[in-house]
């Protein structure tokens, strides 16, 4: 039988080998204690409803899905036409208000004269007198509703409060809609991650940490950002149904804290955000 010789593992191998291990585990070790990581957290943002405030069939729809938008463009123009109708009838009533209290006017001054002169009864100055204030109150409420008139012939042109992308949009050309009903929403410019960290990574975590964020969508991307604030309260605390401990099944489970981390610089610029984005951001706590 032929002798097998085995070979030598030389020494010099074996001890970088066990070097190499040696700083793989001391790394792994300090970024367990330095760093803080979850991958339950995503991308918000502020998501603005727009409704009309009063009811009236469409008549132009100028913004589609998806399309950005500046604060203070037109989104929507309703028909205007009764609303115009009754801002006519509005100021014709005002019209006529202000000619009546001008007549009392007229009448007190002329009362009060025959008054002094005792030509006139005191009686029906006094009457005089009540139907100037009565005239007053008539012109003041119409101009009450001329501005009410005014105000909804105004609502029939519809304009972004914020700057954005329009999303959810759920209107068309001829529609009928009513006061409060939701047409579309704006995803607001400039957005954050709330990164749903187990209140046993919280003890060293506080505000204004240094955080590294990636999204799963740019792979290979690391974003810079700080932590800006840790919610008061745990997240299954706000949900719909919250756990009832007193009901006696009580199972102790660890519980998730909310954080919101901002961006130091903008991704958006080169890397458009979405709300719901998932990401994993890593918290630098010691």
């Amino acid at each position: 039988m032929e002798n097998k010789t085995k070979k030598k593992i030389h020494p010099a191998v074996l001890v970088v080998g066990g070097i190499l291990i040696g700083v793989v585990a001391v790394w792994f070790v300090y970024r367990s204690f330095c760093y803080e990581e979850t991958d339950d957290a995503f991308v918000q943002g502020h998501i603005v409803a727009i409704s009309p405030k009063v009811s009236a069939h469409v008549e132009k729809v100028l913004v589609d899905d998806n399309q950005s938008v500046k604060a203070g463009d037109l989104l929507l123009e309703l028909d205007s036409r009764d609303f115009e109708v009754k801002v006519a009838m509005a100021q014709a009533d005002l019209e006529a208000a202000r000619a009546e209290e001008e007549q009392a006017k007229r009448d007190v001054v002329r009362y009060q004269l025959l008054v002094e002169k005792e030509e006139l009864s005191k009686q029906a100055f006094d009457k005089a007198q009540l139907r100037l204030q009565t005239a007053s109150a008539q012109r003041a409420a119409a101009q009450s509703s001329l501005r009410q008139a005014q105000l909804n012939l105004s609502y029939t042109k519809i304009y972004a409060p914020v700057s954005g992308h329009i999303s959810k949009k759920a209107v068309e050309l001829g529609d009928f809609v009513q006061g409060g009903q939701p047409l579309l929403a704006i995803v607001q410019d400039g957005m954050w991650v709330v990164a749903n960290f187990k209140e046993t990574q919280l003890k060293n975590m506080h505000l204004g940490q240094k955080a590294t964020i990636k999204i799963d969508t740019y792979e290979g991307q690391e974003f810079v950002g700080h932590v800006d604030s840790i919610q008061y309260g745990t997240g299954s605390t706000f949900s719909m149904f919250p756990p009832e401990n007193a009901a006696g099944n009580y199972v102790k489970v660890v519980q998730r804290i909310p954080v919101k981390i901002v961006f130091d610089d903008d991704p958006d610029q080169n890397h458009p955000l979405r709300v719901g984005m998932s990401v994993v951001p890593e918290v630098k706590v010691r």
